[in-house]
């Protein structure tokens, strides 16, 4: 794949991640708790993508069964254990800390990047890090000013979210080299629903009929849909192109569009600060950018250079 292309696919990703919060506020207000909502967009999300691929290639549901160990990593792992330690480091700190402790990710990933596929750490990287973290940090508001003490168990649950937020991207890099990443994406939801189902009790008469309002409907569909298959789908796809610390990095659009998002439906007003974060954030990912035209062009003038020497 071309690199631009899945530089775009990461980015697209980052977006459908970042209007998360406006389904997830619906549902909220609607009466859903956190874990009804996660169980409700990974089950979602498995129904599509269990009838999108029947219909379109059934041989993608073919595995071996040791591989399985990829999507309890990738569906587990990741998604579910990342969604709990996130609710919960929200309930000991606070939604603007427990944000920022989630994008320590690309640490995360970049590290892991480093130890298991040898991808180098550069002064790019660790430079587009550093903007990345600090952009979050304003965009979320926790600088230039910190207010409040928090617990250690909830600095520690927020660091765990971000851990298995990036594990995801190692998991999964894992599971590519075997799999289409239809097949990846989901056998990682499937996983998860299958993890996450005994938590959420049986369905009573009041929760199934939420079911039946619209706004619910539409914001857990959309929240099953946009938020959860494309972005997945498309975020797994551009791995298969890009370095996972890279990924990482792009995916760090995420806070950047909520922040923005809620500014245009909930009327959230964005200050200075956040303004400047989220410079910092766009800038951090313009510079791990790898563009194509200008490494082709690198490799042509090299070929030009050694002609000579061959002749």
């Amino acid at each position: 794949m071309n690199k631009r292309i899945a530089y775009f696919f990461i980015a697209t990703a980052a977006f459908f991640w970042g209007i998360i919060g406006v389904f997830v506020s619906f549902l909220y207000e609607a009466g859903f708790n956190p874990t009804q909502v996660v169980a409700l967009r990974v089950i979602i999300a498995a129904i599509i993508l269990i009838i999108y691929i029947y219909m379109k290639n059934k041989h993608l549901f073919k595995i071996k069964l040791a591989d399985c160990k990829y999507f309890v990593g990738t569906g587990i792992i990741s998604i579910v254990f990342f969604n709990w330690c996130f609710f919960n480091a929200i309930q000991e700190t606070s939604i603007s800390v427990a944000a920022i402790l989630l994008y320590t990710a690309p640490a995360f990933v970049t590290i892991f990047s480093r130890i298991f596929f040898k991808e180098p750490i550069t002064a790019k990287k660790l430079t587009a890090l550093l903007l990345t973290f600090f952009g979050c940090a304003f965009v979320v508001g926790i600088l230039p000013k910190i207010n409040g003490s928090f617990s250690t168990y909830g600095i520690i649950l927020g660091l765990g979210s971000g851990l298995f937020y990036g594990l995801y991207s190692i998991f999964g890099k894992f599971a590519l080299a075997k799999y289409d990443s239809l097949t990846v994406t989901v056998y990682t939801f499937i996983f998860a629903a299958i993890a996450i189902i005994p938590f959420i009790g049986l369905p009573t008469a009041e929760s199934l009929s939420l079911l039946t309002n619209f706004k619910v409907l539409f914001s857990g569909i959309s929240l099953g849909v946009f938020s959860t298959v494309l972005a997945f789908i498309l975020y797994t796809k551009g791995l298969t192109a890009v370095e996972t610390s890279n990924a990482s990095i792009i995916a760090t659009l995420e806070p950047v569009v909520a922040a923005v998002s809620s500014f245009l439906i909930f009327q959230e007003v964005l200050n200075g600060w956040q303004y400047l974060g989220i410079i910092m954030v766009i800038t951090a990912v313009m510079i791990i950018q790898e563009w194509p035209k200008a490494s082709m062009k690198n490799k042509h003038l090299q070929e030009n250079a050694e002609q000579p020497l061959k002749d």
